[in-house]
């Protein structure tokens, strides 16, 4: 699917760029008990680097909260969705929704300090952009409330935005029916171009190890 970054975000952040992943004939299912043991042992283990640090000085963290500065949302009131996991698990409040697909982007997000978005493709209608929230739009999240997107990064298709490093909408959400998915993952804008595709297609590789299928990816915005 085309898919391109907007000028206003290339220009206020010139390093910007996500990974985007396509998979085909996957099947989302319960979790396997080795991702769920994963996932639980992996916040145990953050809980514990936690003790001692704060997650906003969290080098991946950090970045995407100065990204929210330069777009002109205040990162203390709008907390991108890996900040939001590392301060749950700070909290001991550890999650697993016992879906495959959720289960493992979240154990992504964790492992790599990065917003990550993952999507129905079935539901989008095409091209996409990746650009700033515009006054007034807003969707239903998946935290259940409406949530405004003015001056947030968000994801675009014919039908409006769908996706946020901030919060996703619910109306595109990948479930037990899905197909066809797109994952979107918000890198940080330090990692050069050939880190950002061989994290990429880590991503990719275990993703189709649990839900099958095929897959593609490209990494846009590299300078």
């Amino acid at each position: 699917m085309e898919i391109r970054v907007s000028t206003e975000i290339s220009e206020l952040i010139p390093d910007f760029k996500v990974g985007i992943i396509e998979y085909k004939n996957i099947t989302v299912g319960e979790s396997p008990q080795m991702l769920k043991g994963r996932l639980q042992l992996f916040q145990e283990s953050i809980y514990f680097d936690l003790e001692s640090k704060s997650v906003s000085d969290l080098p991946g963290i950090q970045e995407w909260r100065n990204i929210f500065k330069k777009t002109g949302k205040d990162p203390n009131r709008y907390r991108h969705s890996a900040e939001a996991l590392y301060r749950r698990v700070k909290k001991q409040n550890y999650f697993a929704s016992g879906q495959s697909a959720v289960d493992l982007y979240n154990f992504f997000s964790l492992q790599y300090q990065l917003p990550i978005g993952l999507y129905d493709l079935d539901l989008l209608q095409g091209p996409l952009e990746i650009r700033l929230g515009r006054q007034g739009e807003e969707y239903i999240g998946l935290n259940g409330r409406s949530n405004s997107l003015e001056r947030l990064v968000l994801s675009s298709d014919q039908n409006g935005p769908f996706g946020s490093p901030f919060v996703d909408s619910e109306k595109t959400a990948v479930t037990f029916n899905t197909k066809n998915a797109l994952q979107i993952i918000y890198l940080r804008p330090s990692t050069d171009a050939e880190n950002a595709k061989k994290l990429t297609e880590s991503l990719m590789d275990m993703f189709v190890q649990i839900h099958g299928g095929d897959a593609s990816y490209q990494v846009i915005g590299c300078q």
